[in-house]
């Protein structure tokens, strides 16, 4: 389980995230939506301990974002939208390297890596270098680094980004075995129908704050919406509305 409570970050000026709260449970798949610049990736990086937060905290697995970084990082897998590979290694010395950090050495790496290739298709190329990777083998090559360890937690942001049907069904997949596995993940995607295949929980975030959460239906539900795309965009709408009203009023107080 994640659990993430009051979650604040800056970068000088710029107030990335405001207050983020909500919880991830184990055998689902929680969606993290939003526009560009909403604040998900900063909230995904702070979970996954590449940064502090000015405010709030998190627990992955029940251990401390802050206090018990070693102990998040082999409890939690992550895969970052722009993740990519050592080219002068095959992907077999990717997933075993990434396995060495983690303590992972000899036969049960290798029995992991053989069930990570057979699970994610990668038969025929992971004893290839990864020069020359199309981004179909580079995106499962990155997903089995993020779970070669086996984590119980899982952050998948962008999975499907820019992949073929094939490709994207795949690791669709994997998503649904991850979650019948008893695993918690958390899924940032821009793709509506996906969350609507995948998600059992969505939060919705804009300008650094969780705006709503519920199941994909009750949003369309609480929206009058007929899908999630529609709810989406009333919501992130309304509150453009309400940030534009704040304006005015303060312009008008000056």
């Amino acid at each position: 389980m994640i659990h993430v409570e009051h979650l604040a970050k800056r970068f000088n000026k710029f107030q990335a995230v405001s207050d983020i709260t909500f919880d991830a449970a184990d055998g689902q798949v929680y969606g993290l939506l939003g526009p560009n610049g909403a604040g998900k990736t900063t909230t995904l990086r702070i979970i996954s301990t590449m940064l502090e937060p000015n405010q709030g905290t998190a627990t992955v697995g029940g251990y401390d974002i802050r206090h018990q970084k070693a102990q998040v990082r082999a409890n939690l897998g992550v895969l970052v939208e722009n993740a990519g590979l050592y080219k002068h290694l095959t992907a077999r010395e990717c997933l075993r390297y990434i396995g060495n950090l983690h303590g992972l050495r000899g036969t049960p790496l290798e029995k992991r890596i053989d069930a990570l290739t057979d699970e994610l298709g990668m038969e025929s190329f992971i004893n290839r270098r990864t020069d020359g990777f199309s981004r179909g083998m580079t995106r499962k090559v990155v997903i089995a680094m993020a779970l070669v360890h086996d984590p119980p937690n899982v952050i998948l942001d962008e999975p499907t980004a820019a992949l073929d049907v094939v490709s994207t069904r795949a690791i669709r997949d994997l998503i649904h075995r991850l979650k019948n596995d008893g695993r918690c993940v958390i899924l940032s995607t821009h793709l509506m129908d996906e969350v609507e295949r995948l998600c059992d929980q969505v939060g919705i975030i804009h300008r650094g704050t969780i705006m709503a959460s519920g199941t994909p239906a009750e949003l369309a539900q609480s929206t009058a919406s007929n899908d999630l795309e529609t709810a989406f965009v009333r919501i992130i709408g309304e509150r453009a509305l309400m940030d534009e009203a704040l304006r005015e009023a303060e312009a008008e107080r000056k």
